[in-house]
């Protein structure tokens, strides 16, 4: 933590650096209905944010379809160019990440793994993740947990519990007595993402001190703490 300068014999104050969420949307058209579910959570997370810690709180959101370029040259020369090396720093140094992309033959998009495949294996972890797809229809909702989770379980990220698949139907829906509607399904992801980085388990620019820092915390009281009214 960094710390303003003050006068002789006067404590300085400290600077608390602002609290980081990175969203990263793989959709190819614009306007684009991935894009739109990026933006809504990451605005879920930081509403939830502000209203629970005085912590200023940046949002950065990544338009692979800008990078596809460069994304590819980068695979076949190993050097990235200045623009896509600034969004993979982005992502790595971020303190809450949210990835989504739309499905494409029954996966994620191969721009989507094209940009993932460029990130260093472990320079992921521990870092809370919220995935999220978008379709056509909701036959392929089951790419989130077939496709996305175990991508990001291999980069060792921590993949939070709520998913969020929006189907074209989804947008005019506010649900049903046996399923929720994606608003309040957006709003429950990014609760979860705000309680994980004020719990203080987000800190992937901190030092941490194995065995001090590395609280158990019994599973009963983790799902309570995600549970939202």
């Amino acid at each position: 933590m960094s710390t303003t300068p003050g006068t002789p014999g006067t404590p300085t104050l400290p600077i608390t650096e602002p609290l980081r969420i990175v969203a990263v949307s793989a959709g190819l058209s614009s306007p684009s209905s991935t894009r739109l579910l990026a933006e809504r959570l990451a605005g879920a997370a930081r509403e939830r944010l502000l209203a629970e810690q005085d912590r200023t709180v940046e949002v950065r959101l990544i338009e692979l379809r800008n990078l596809a370029v460069d994304i590819a040259n980068h695979l076949v020369t190993g050097f990235p160019p200045a623009a896509l090396d600034e969004a993979i720093k982005e992502v790595t140094e971020a303190d809450g990440l949210i990835a989504v992309s739309p499905v494409f033959t029954a996966s994620y998009s191969g721009l989507f793994k094209s940009f993932f495949d460029l990130i260093d294996n472990t320079a992921l972890t521990g870092k809370p993740v919220v995935v999220a797809a978008t379709g056509g229809t909701a036959r392929h909702s089951l790419v989130l947990e077939h496709a996305m989770r175990p991508l990001f379980a291999y980069l060792r990220a921590s993949v939070l519990p709520t998913s969020v698949y929006a189907a074209s139907e989804d947008w005019g829906s506010s649900g049903d007595e046996y399923t929720e509607g994606l608003p309040s399904r957006i709003r429950r992801a990014g609760g979860e993402l705000a309680a994980v980085l004020t719990g203080g388990r987000a800190a992937s620019r901190a030092p941490r001190t194995l065995g001090l820092d590395d609280e158990v915390i019994p599973f009963e009281q983790q799902l309570a703490d995600l549970r939202l009214d």
